[in-house]
């Protein structure tokens, strides 16, 4: 898997929503996201580790 950044779009129960530059959206388990990270904040994410930008 390539390295990608995304944008935090939206949060809904235990899901985080996130838009690549490709305007793709992928969906994926909040607990995954680093501590901090809230609507609008770019993540950067490489072998399914992600950090905030």
């Amino acid at each position: 898997m390539e390295p990608r950044d995304y944008t935090l779009v939206r949060i809904e129960g235990e899901y985080a929503y996130l838009a690549d530059c490709d305007g793709g959206e992928v969906f994926i388990a909040l607990a995954l996201l680093p501590s901090g990270a809230t609507v609008g904040s770019r993540l950067h994410c490489e072998m399914f580790e992600y950090t905030l930008i």
